[in-house]
């Protein structure tokens, strides 16, 4: 009844599904709901919050970074700039290998 009722709330995404296990007599349930939390968050949820939002942003400007680092290598080795004479990374034939 608490479950069928659905006066709780509305969610963007609701999923409910049953499915059969093979040679059992019984199913197996699974909910997925995802929407707006409109709850307080307890201290210990907002320290957890603001971590994974900080390991998120710093993954997100690491790879930002790496991106940049290799688009600026490629324009560099476009060019036929060569910083180290005989020393190659390869990455520059890589790239071209997949465009032949």
């Amino acid at each position: 009844m608490a479950l069928g009722s659905r006066n709780w709330g509305k969610h963007k995404i609701d999923f409910r599904e049953t499915f059969p296990i093979p040679f059992f007599s019984s199913k197996i349930y699974y909910v997925f709901l995802m929407g707006r939390n409109y709850r307080d968050l307890k201290r210990q949820e907002r320290l957890v919050s603001a971590f994974a939002l900080a390991i998120f942003v710093i993954l997100l400007i690491t790879l930002s970074v790496l991106m940049g680092i290799l688009v600026l290598y490629l324009i560099k080795s476009a060019l036929g700039i060569n910083l180290i004479e005989g020393f190659s990374f390869g990455i520059w034939h890589w790239f071209k290998g997949l465009w032949e």
